[in-house]
């Protein structure tokens, strides 16, 4: 692996650190009204990204085992639990904060919607196995835009998250890199639509309709493979 192949990631990273700034600079002359009505349209348009993916599934048994199969490994390691610990950690230490939920759901909202969209995956996967960035690049532009917006709605826990968007496209390049001759173009396509499930349960979130515990459903993504093995192996393809 070389360097090219975490350009994208690098270059994503920045442009959430630079949009979530401008955001919250912004911030401090929104009225409350309009943020609602702002965080109202991030919603409805993540609800619509989600069902857009899941359309293009070639083989819903894999979503539905990928799911089933993931939430309950997601549910046992508490990963959502996990996030939000993180995001009252940085709520603790910094003193910019005046509500430790707020920077708690701006770090888990926009961490999860930067994270398991189709650009992030396909995206990380072109970067890790063919070092091509150009998808990655152009989600690093879409991201620019909205860490701006998120952080005027949602605070400063929109700018840590970040972290979170480096560790998790670096992962996702590094095990491209290793085991990307082994996923096939169906294993690539389910990913994708078992991400815009979760991108679809996120917007709810967003909008208020649910509380669904979103990261609890990540590990979904690494039962993909599987799923589609099983599948193949079983001749239900």
């Amino acid at each position: 692996m070389q360097f090219n192949n975490f350009a994208g990631v690098f270059l994503n990273t920045i442009t959430v650190i630079l949009g979530s700034s401008i955001g919250l600079i912004l911030r401090r002359g929104i009225p409350e009204k309009i943020s609602k009505a702002v965080m109202t349209a991030i919603g409805l348009c993540t609800v619509a990204i989600g069902i857009c993916g899941v359309v293009n599934s070639q083989n819903q048994l894999v979503m539905i085992i990928s799911l089933v199969v993931g939430s309950v490994i997601g549910t046992l390691l508490n990963i959502d639990g996990w996030l939000k610990r993180i995001g009252d950690s940085v709520s603790s230490k910094t003193k910019f904060i005046n509500s430790a939920s707020s920077v708690e759901e701006g770090f888990v909202s926009a961490s999860l919607l930067f994270c398991i969209g189709a650009m992030t995956i396909v995206g990380s996967i072109n970067a890790g196995i063919y070092a091509d960035n150009q998808l990655l690049y152009t989600k690093s532009i879409l991201d620019l835009i909205s860490s701006m917006m998120l952080a005027a709605s949602l605070g400063i826990g929109v700018l840590f998250s970040a972290a979170f968007v480096f560790v998790f496209q670096g992962l996702i390049v590094m095990l491209a890199a290793l085991l990307g001759s082994f996923l096939s173009d169906f294993a690539i396509s389910e990913m994708v639509c078992v991400g815009s499930v979760m991108i679809f349960a996120l917007g709810l979130n967003l909008i208020g309709i649910t509380k669904i515990k979103v990261a609890d459903l990540l590990p979904s993504l690494l039962i993909v493979p599987l799923a589609c093995e099983l599948i193949e192996l079983l001749a239900l393809q």
